[in-house]
């Protein structure tokens, strides 16, 4: 697959294929395509050349993108129960516990708008504690998140493909905990 943004080619050629129990890591400088490449995975950009497939199609992967994509006037429980609404709605207890295994127990019910920006990332990731699809497309998982949160959001991307599912994601931070099925796409500088 070919990628052109703005008359300058950001990749081209690019062949690849993320199957079960696997995660590809897409590293490189900034403006190099790593977000674009994300978004023609997720279906949300097209393109300039080639295909992608997603077996289950759309509802087949889960993205979350590098903005927590939240809405301040919620509180975590609300954004939670209305992401998930959107592809198989959860239950109250379900969603609680996703916002517990993110650090966010006692914060349920408080308006986004009063969370730190930490805080508000968990609250987008806390998608990755429910019934999730099998193919997660994450970009920038680890922007605001102290080292706590870090580890165990490793630690959940692994548990993950060793539970059969796939992950592809950008990130400038070193990963410490990485599945048995673990590749690295560097993309180019940018021109």
């Amino acid at each position: 697959m070919t990628c052109e943004r703005d008359g300058r080619v950001l990749f081209e050629d690019l062949n690849l294929c993320v199957g079960a129990g696997e995660m590809l890591q897409v590293t490189g400088p900034n403006g190099s395509g790593k977000t674009s490449l994300l978004r023609i995975l997720a279906g949300l950009m097209p393109a300039a050349s080639g295909e992608v497939r997603v077996r289950g199609g759309a509802e087949g992967l889960l993205w979350i993108g590098h903005a927590a994509g939240i809405k301040a006037l919620l509180t975590p429980e609300e954004n939670l129960a209305w992401l998930c609404a959107l592809h198989r709605p959860a239950d109250r207890d379900s969603v609680w516990r996703a916002l517990a295994a993110v650090g966010l127990r006692g914060y349920e019910d408080v308006p986004c708008h009063t969370l730190s920006a930490g805080q508000q990332r968990r609250v987008a990731l806390a998608r990755l504690y429910l019934d999730a699809p099998a193919l997660w497309i994450l970009d920038e998982p680890f922007t605001a998140l102290d080292r706590q949160a870090v580890d165990g959001l490793e630690a959940h991307l692994a548990e993950h493909c060793r539970q059969s599912g796939a992950v592809v994601l950008t990130t400038h931070h070193a990963l410490t905990v990485t599945p048995e099925r673990y590749q690295d796409l560097p993309l180019g500088t940018p021109t």
